[in-house]
């Protein structure tokens, strides 16, 4: 949005009334929001703020899946696997895995493969969908032995998970040797526990990180959203809005996330 007004204190950090900024501190929706000025993150004329809006949660989060969750354990040139990349945070992650060098196969329903044609990912393996839903059905295809071939039978260095419950053997069966289970979401559900011996047949690593500790400190944070809205001026990252619901009708918006629809960000307009 666009600053109202500035406490001394932010006018002190140069903040100044009609700067665009970003930012996600609310967890709620209104049309004004009283923000700390060290979680305010400013917009370049060049970026619209619907894409600085997609920015915040889910290009952030993407940045840090293929920047640091990985722990490195993946270097240039080799394979990530991401799953869902038809929806927006992993749209977003497969782009940026690109940025970084590495080799995407990438999963998506039919439903919304035209999206995800356009990430340039090096393989990209389409799932029949849950009958009724929008959802990948992730047991109409064995992925495993996809990726196996794909792979030269030397597995993923890196899955990216954002799936959870239905995509949690596929994605540990899916790694190299050495390899790490970024485990971010739970769209299908969550993740069940397991054995740590299921990550012995390849010394595998697992992870379960979030957002909030990827962006500690301001510096962090600025850092991340700086290298995002670069990519976005230079033309290196395609975002996708899906749609606007206006304000009144939020229900309608989260019924349209639950059913699995969005191919992107589903802003609200005030």
């Amino acid at each position: 949005g666009t600053v109202a007004a500035v406490s001394d204190e932010a006018a002190a950090e140069g903040i100044k009334v009609g700067d665009r900024v970003a930012y996600s501190v609310f967890g709620s929706y209104a049309e004004y929001t009283a923000v700390p000025a060290a979680k305010l993150l400013p917009v370049p004329d060049a970026v619209g703020l619907d894409v600085a809006t997609s920015c915040v949660v889910q290009g952030m989060t993407a940045h840090y899946l293929t920047s640091s969750a990985h722990a490195d354990l993946i270097k240039e040139g080799e394979w990530c696997l991401i799953h869902g990349v038809g929806g927006g945070t992993c749209q977003w992650a497969a782009q940026m895995a690109k940025l970084r060098g590495f080799k995407v196969i990438g999963t998506v329903s039919k439903g919304k493969a035209s999206i995800a044609e356009g990430l340039g990912c090096d393989e990209l393996i389409a799932l029949d969908e849950v009958p009724g839903a929008s959802f990948e059905d992730y047991e109409s295809f064995d992925i495993v032995e996809r990726v196996k071939e794909v792979t030269d039978g030397e597995g993923v260095k890196c899955v990216i998970d954002g799936i959870g419950k239905s995509t949690m053997d596929i994605s540990i069966d899916s790694l190299a040797r050495r390899g790490i289970f970024v485990s971010f979401g739970n769209a299908s559900g969550a993740v069940p526990a397991f054995p740590v011996l299921r990550l012995i047949g390849k010394s595998a690593y697992v992870t379960r990180p979030k957002l909030l500790d990827y962006t500690v400190d301001r510096e962090e944070l600025v850092w991340r959203a700086g290298e995002i809205f670069g990519w976005l001026q230079e033309g290196k990252l395609n975002v996708s809005v899906d749609t606007e619901f206006p304000l009144e009708e939020a229900a309608e918006g989260h019924k349209y996330l639950e059913a699995g629809k969005s191919k992107g960000k589903v802003l609200y307009k005030i």
